[in-house]
């Protein structure tokens, strides 16, 4: 067996790692100002859902996507983990870089115009490329 930082599918972990500390601090960035400009740290009594009606929308985009990204995103990073571990080879590595490419264009999507349709259809297609890694980490440690 290969040694796993030979792995093809360690780069796609750490892109879409990446990807999710820029969108940290896009988050920060567009969040910061507002939450300054609107004392909110004088105003410590309001509840998250006070914050937000308060808040533009575009504003919490970023903030809901960031958590969005903790939460499918952590089914591939366990899969993908797997596969590196288990032999996982270059289709496996192509499914990865693809729910990679999805995520990003979720966020992308998400952040910008939030266009529920188009987010949808990116979740959809991450979706089944988690899915599909699934089953192949399911075959290649049933073999």
């Amino acid at each position: 067996m290969e040694s796993i930082r030979a792995s093809p599918l360690l780069p796609p972990i750490i892109a879409l790692n990446a990807w999710t500390l820029v969108v940290e601090g896009w988050m920060f960035a567009t969040r910061l100002p507002v939450y300054a400009r609107l004392n909110l740290a004088e105003k410590n009594t309001l509840t998250r859902e006070e914050i937000n009606k308060i808040i533009p929308a575009s504003v919490r985009w970023k903030a809901e996507n960031f958590s969005n990204l903790f939460e499918q995103p952590t089914q591939f990073y366990a899969v993908a983990v797997v596969l590196a571990m288990a032999g996982g080879g270059k289709t496996d590595a192509r499914l990865a870089w693809a729910y990679v490419a999805a995520r990003v264009a979720h966020s992308l999507a998400h952040n910008t115009t939030n266009n529920i349709t188009r987010r949808f259809g990116f979740y959809l297609i991450s979706s089944g490329l988690v899915a599909a890694l699934t089953g192949r980490a399911a075959l290649l440690l049933a073999a």
